[in-house]
Order: C-alpha cells, then structure tokens, then sequence
C-alpha cells in the first residue's frame, strides 16, 4: 500500500504540474478526483506515510495565531517607476552611458502581492512576503494550497526563487457569485482578493480560493552558472515552476515600448490583472556592473499602466487668485496616487463645474489624469455620503484683499477687480520665473511669496535688482551664502533667454508656450510684436482672432509698456535667438509625427528644424497627421501610419528635403 501511495503521489504530482504550469492537462477530470480520493483515503489509514510533497497538502486546514517574522538573506527590492515612453528612453540612455548594450528582459507586471519560496533539497521548507524588503512574514501554510507551487521540485536543489501571487479575474468572479448567494461581502478586485487570502490565519479559507502563481526572479543565478535572466528564467521552468509564457526577450528600447503598447492593447483581456510591464537587463554581469540604489536595481525598472480612476476624500474647497484676478475654486484632497504621482489638490475650475458635479465637503470622489497628466475630479461617489458632508459655497469676496468679486457678463468666471491684490502680483512672479518662462533655479513658489512678503519684490522687474539686497539674503533664515549665490547667478543668466521665454513670462491672457514661439519667430523683435496690427497678428497660422486682441490688449495699456521698457533697460535680451520660421511648402502647416532611433538628429534637433520651416510636431499618428518620420526600429507608430495611408519619410528623406533651396 506503501507503494501505491508513493505511485499516487507521482501521479497526482505529475498531472498538476501539467495543468496548473503547462496548462496541458494528461488526465480527465474524474481520473484525477479517483486517484486524489484513493490517496486520501490510504493517508487516512496511515497518518504517519503523510509525505510533505503530497497534493494532500494543497487542501489546506492547518491553523496558526500570527505570522512569524521572516529575515530574508537576499534582500527583496522594489522596482523604480516609469509612466512614459520618454522615461523608457532615459532609462535606456542612463544604462548605456555605463557603457552597457542592453538586451532586455519584458515581464508583465502581475497585480499581485510578492512572494519568496526557500527549498532545501528540492522541498518548500517556506515561503515569505516581502515585507520591508528585508523583514516579511512566513506564509508557507497559506503557499502550500497554491496547487501551481511545487512542493517538491523536479530536482534535489537547494534553492530560492521569487515571484507574484495573484487571482484570476474568473476565480473572482466565482467567488464573488458564491458570496453573494450567501448575503457576504464582495471582494473587490483580484489583487486585494489574493492579498486578503494569503494572509488567513486558516489555510483552508486560502485553500478555497484557488490563487495562483508566476516565477519571475532567482536573486543568485551566477551561483547555479546562469549567466543571462533568460537562462534563469528557463532554469526555473525545468525545475517545474510557472513562469509567464508572455515574457519577451527584445534588443532595443524601441523593441520594449512596442512590446508595452501591445500587451497595452489586450490588457483587458488576459485572465489575470496587469498594471505594467517590468523591463530587466539581461545579462547578470551588466546587472552587476549597474548595480542598485539604496532602495531600486538600476538595471530594472517597471513602466506603470495610467490608472483609470482612483477614489479620495474631498476634505476642503478653497480659493485662489491667479494673475489676471480670476477665482478658482481648488479640491484639497487626502493625498492619493494617480498614475504615479502623488494628488492632493486639483482645479475645480469655477463655480458651474462644482455644481455640474454636485460635490460637498466630505465626499468620496473618484480622481483622475486628464491627458494623464492635469489632476481632475470626475464625479462624487453620492453612495457613500454619510449626511456628514457640507455644501459647497461660491465666495462673494477675494480671499487675499476683500475686494467684491466681479462675474463678466456672458462668462462663467469670478474676478477680483482690484488690480493691486496681492495675490495677483504673486502670481504673476511666480509665472515669470517658472520653467517655461524665464526658467530661474532657485525662486520657488514659497521664495516668491517670501521675497514679496518683506518687500523685496513687488514687480517683475525687482526680480533683477535682487542683487541689490544680497547681504540681506543671505541672512535670512533658510538662506545660505551658497544658495543666495546661485539664486543671483541663474537671474542673471536668465537675461540671455530667447524672445518666446519672455513673450510667454509676461503672462499675455491666452499667450501659452507655443503661442509665444510663434510670435516670436514671426516677429523677431519685442519691438516689432509691440507695433504689430490685428491683420498682422490673424494672418499667422494657429494665431486666432482672441489671441491677436489680447496681444493688442497688452500692449496698448501704459502699465505693461512700461515693464517692458524697464526690462528692456536692465538687459534682458528682446530679439529672438532661435531659428527663423522659412515658408517651405513640404512643412508650413502640417504636422509630423518622429518614431524609431534617429541617426542622423537627435529628436529635439529634428522638432527644431520643422518648426523652424512652418511644421509642427505631434506625439500620436492619426488622420490628421501629415508625415510620419521613421528612424531605426520603428514601432507600432509606423505600421498605424502605413494603415492609415500617411506619408512615410526615412530619416534621409528627412535630411535631404531639409537640404533642399
């Protein structure tokens, strides 16, 4: 009996392997429920056969009052994160400047909870979370029931790997239909579902909820002669571990992004939950060479999936002036990551977007990246209110100086009236010396208000006889000498700035960043823009009528001719150093789109010289679009483009119709 119990074991072993890792099952259904209750019944008889490989041992039963702290030898660190494709390039330009030619690993990023599994001999002797990264709790009476984990591996080794815990989207789905039937809670997604799971107490609830598995790591590969993770990752699989047959190794970076916006595309249909892809150099001795920070490998990094909508409490509304004196109401919210970065305010726009929405203080709000960049608030979650919240009120008066507010006629925006508040000089600072202004390191937010504050600045133009008041800068608690020094330095260099930085630092209404590149490629001169007529404003390309009024506007009122003039008399430069827009018929007005490794230019180099003959460039191919540019390695860009019918230019083509008289 002795023996047949062994054969069973084998037996049952074998055809779980199949199923659960291989996902090729060798047996029925009611051959497996045979051999599994001869099994049981033989252990049964005989308590003291039990085996620890045995599939027994998956059912689950045992019980434990806590979870044991866990040491881990190697310790199990987290990945930095990426949220865009010039990210992704940036990594791979940081690993190649350590004179590295990376092949690259690509995983899917499961959305699920990590998990270290020790063997000795081939047997699980335990499993870890991971905790801290060098501190987890032992888990392995939960890990045992995860019927895809090896009790045994298929060789005598000792040996410890790492991976992901996760449900099923369809093992959800059953288990909520279950609980529901029984008037229980629901669980609300896979990944809470698994974490929830494996940390039962009773591994039999663990048991019940059918988890699964992927292997994706083995800390020490050169010790087992792996020179590759590759190598690793098929050692792992011959052991009899599941590792995720979507892997993908890729040559280049460009090879990495089209491998993400694929699995991007099918996201929604895999069985498991995925909220990224993870992208490992290969090869262990250039793992080696790159190294770690304190906390992250540099030869890894992880790129997140935009999150659609994430939840908060809409703690406060407030009030703030911006430099023209319009009011925004503002959503003061409990810190919450979205899309990588940490929320805690966004714009309510004014007044009709709070009502539309129906928000009150107190409510639970969904959040989202519009562009998945502008934090905004998407809708009250009216379901969860409490009768706690408090209505929310327009103000009457200007928060800053009291002034009665103003509504223009046929508009939906508040004004505060009184063009000498306070806040709106601040703004207005802060504006001129932001990055895609004047781009001056060292005046933030909080210095601006500060230097205002002890009268030091109370226009733009005070900002360059700062140096005036160096000695008592630097006395002022949280100056330093050092820092004083740099502040002054980068006012000074900010002098030498091209015309667009101080057309848009002005804080022209309706003048952005791009707006103002065109003005000043046009029109050359500060000069030549101030003595510009409406006709001359209207007939440039993307310049339309509102824009070209508040131009005029500007610069017809005394008080802006004066600014002008004083910076003009401080030594600000006011001529445009960039390259002069040309009228080229194979650029003015259409819009390119770059893809691929360029050779010949780098990208910035390559937008620079079709704006500079009348084109623009754009991120995303589209109908709209008028030429595709294709360099090396070109992604999924080029082959929408090819579909869509658009214009295709080799990065020669491109070069030789620059060349062109």
């Amino acid at each position: 009996m002795l023996d047949r119990m062994n054969e069973l074991i084998d037996i049952i072993n074998e055809a779980d392997y199949n199923y659960h890792t291989l996902d090729n099952p060798t047996i029925t259904d009611q051959e497996y429920d045979k051999y599994l209750r001869e099994l049981f019944e033989i252990e049964e008889a005989h308590p003291d056969w039990v085996r620890e490989d045995s599939p027994t041992q998956h059912a689950g039963g045992k019980i434990i009052e806590g979870f044991e702290k866990v040491t881990h030898k190697i310790p199990m660190m987290s990945l930095s994160d990426v949220f865009s494709e010039s990210e992704l390039i940036a990594f791979d330009e940081r690993i190649k400047k350590e004179g590295v030619n990376p092949e690259y690993m690509c995983e899917l990023k499961i959305d699920g909870l990590s998990v270290s599994l020790l063997y000795e001999k081939g047997k699980l002797v335990r499993a870890a979370t991971r905790g801290d990264g060098t501190i987890g709790e032992d888990i392995t009476h939960n890990v045992k029931t995860i019927k895809v984990i090896p009790l045994k591996l298929k060789e005598e080794v000792d040996i410890e790997v790492r991976g992901e815990i996760f449900m099923n989207k369809k093992t959800l789905e059953e288990l909520n239909k279950k609980r529901k039937a029984k008037n229980q809670p629901l669980l609300q997604n896979c990944r809470n579902a698994a974490a929830g799971s494996i940390r039962q107490l009773d591994s039999k609830v663990a048991a019940e909820r059918k988890l699964d598995n992927f292997i994706y790591h083995l800390p020490n590969p050169l010790d087992y002669d792996l020179h590759t993770h590759s190598e690793a990752i098929d050692y792992m699989k011959k052991l009899g571990f599941k590792t995720n047959p979507n892997n993908k190794l890729v040559k280049s970076i460009n090879e990495v992004i089209e491998f993400i916006e694929e699995k991007g595309t099918i996201r929604a249909n895999l069985p498991y939950d995925i909220d990224g892809v993870v992208i490992k150099v290969n090869n262990i001795n250039d793992q080696q060479k790159l190294g770690y920070t304190a906390k992250y490998p540099k030869w890894a990094t992880a790129y997140k999936f935009p999150a659609v909508e994430v939840l908060t409490k809409l703690t406060d509304i407030i009030f703030t002036v911006g430099r023209t004196g319009q009011i925004t109401p503002n959503a003061v919210l409990d810190p919450v990551i979205v899309a990588g970065s940490t929320i805690s305010r966004a714009t309510l726009h004014n007044e009709d977007y709070v009502k539309e929405k129906g928000l009150k203080i107190g409510d639970i709000v969904s959040i989202r990246k519009a562009g998945d960049v502008i934090p905004e608030v998407v809708e009250a979650k009216i379901e969860r209110r409490t009768g706690t919240e408090k209505d929310f009120v327009m103000i009457r008066e200007c928060p800053m100086c009291n002034s009665p507010l103003v509504k223009k006629e046929g508009q939906v925006d508040y004004y505060c009236p009184n063009e000498k508040c306070p806040a709106r000089h601040i703004e207005g600072l802060i504006h001129f010396v932001s990055r895609d202004a004047m781009n001056i390191d060292g005046l933030g937010d909080r210095i601006i208000e500060d230097f205002y504050n002890f009268g030091f600045i109370g226009n733009i133009a005070d900002i360059y006889s700062l140096k005036e008041h160096e000695k008592d800068l630097i006395r002022m608690e949280g100056y330093g000498e050092k820092s004083v020094s740099n502040m002054l330095e980068a006012i000074e260099k900010s002098k030498e700035n091209s015309l667009e930085k101080l057309i848009f630092a002005l804080g022209i209404p309706h003048v952005g960043a791009k707006t103002a590149k065109i003005l000043a490629s046009k029109f050359t001169t500060m000069e030549n823009l101030e003595n510009a007529s409406i006709e001359d404003l209207v007939s440039i390309p993307d310049i339309g009528e509102i824009i070209a009024k508040s131009v005029i506007s500007y610069f017809q009122t005394n008080h802006h001719k004066a600014i002008v003039s004083e910076l003009k008399d401080l030594g600000i430069n006011m001529n445009y150093l960039g390259q002069k827009t040309e009228e080229r018929e194979e650029f003015t007005g259409k819009s390119f789109v770059l893809t691929g490794s360029l050779q010949i230019y780098t990208r910035d180099e390559a937008k620079e010289k079709i704006e500079s003959l009348g084109g623009k460039t754009v991120e995303s191919v589209s109908k709209k679009t008028s030429v595709v540019i294709v360099g090396a390695n070109p992604g999924s860009k080029y082959r929408k483009a090819q579909d869509l019918g658009i214009e295709i230019w080799t990065e020669e083509e491109f070069r030789e119709k620059l060349e062109e008289e």
